[in-house]
């Protein structure tokens, strides 16, 4: 796999985000952009705690869905306070994702600004908080409705890995799906390329986010985040400002998701592994078009 560093800036103008990043589809790393958030310092795990510890979440753990397992099935249910204190304490394979704690703390919107110098189209009554334990995964997929997102870490770090929507069959994209049959786990220290030979030939960006960082990640891209540190990280969505970029997210939302959903309720062991092998087979014919 041919990866590189994403671009970082401390701060970029409209003009220049626009013509370099988001028309390119190019992704980049905004240090400063949250330096005068009052969320930057004020949101820590007690804070979140106090405000909405006692609410059910789901949370899900590291293993690759299995054969029955609908799109974004959680794998339990607990207190979110609960959830904060194992976090702390260690290692805790474990996470949070598309966690709209401001419908349960709206005064917690008060704590950032919207970027809508860079970019319109914000999803303004869902900005989603992510949060991990040490150790957990955010397996390689794509955002099932092709928004353009501005990802801020807060505590903690964590390995990103993307890749552009045109690298999906390299990377063993399965159909009807947002998901990869590859497995990312620890790219930086080994991939497997013997199962998965095409993902040599794939073109890749990687960082790692740290606390106050906006990672600016557009619509489309595949990313795999690995939790080095416990922490927790805010994204805010925009939708696509072309007609066709809007249409394209609402069949995926709709049509792709249903879709995918109704085969594992029908005949679950027939569709895992006719999954996985479209997804060989489309990177057998890309590796061959790239040999």
């Amino acid at each position: 796999m041919q990866i590189k560093e994403i671009d970082r800036v401390a701060d970029i103008s409209p003009e220049a985000f626009r013509k370099d990043y988001y028309e390119k589809k190019k992704p980049l790393i905004i240090t400063g952009l949250a330096d005068k958030w009052a969320a930057k310092n004020k949101w820590t795990w007690e804070h979140f705690k106090s405000a909405v510890g006692d609410k059910q979440v789901g949370v899900y753990n590291n293993e690759r869905a299995g054969a029955k397992v609908l799109v974004n099935g959680a794998d339990d249910y607990i207190p979110f306070g609960d959830y904060l204190d194992m976090v702390q304490k260690g290692p805790v394979e474990l996470r949070i994702f598309l966690f709209n704690i401001f419908q349960h703390a709206p005064q917690l919107v008060n704590d950032f600004r919207w970027p809508d110098q860079l970019m319109k189209g914000f999803l303004k009554k869902y900005p989603m908080l992510f949060v991990g334990g040490q150790g957990s995964v955010a397996h390689m997929h794509y955002d099932i409705d092709l928004s353009h997102i501005m990802h801020t870490q807060f505590i903690g770090r964590k390995k990103v890995l993307l890749l552009g929507n045109d690298q999906s069959d390299l990377i063993y994209r399965m159909p009807f799906t947002v998901e990869s049959a590859a497995s990312f786990v620890k790219w930086y220290e080994r991939l497997d390329t013997e199962k998965f030979p095409a993902i040599n030939y794939a073109q890749a960006y990687t960082t790692t986010l740290e606390h106050g960082e906006t990672m600016f990640m557009p619509a489309g891209y595949w990313h795999h985040m690995e939790y080095i540190e416990p922490g927790f990280a805010m994204s805010l969505r925009a939708m696509d400002d072309t007609l066709g970029g809007k249409i394209n997210g609402l069949y995926h939302l709709l049509g792709l998701r249903n879709m995918n959903n109704l085969l594992i309720k029908m005949a679950p062991e027939w569709w895992y592994h006719y999954k996985r092998r479209v997804a060989k087979q489309r990177a057998e014919k890309a590796m061959a078009r790239l040999a």
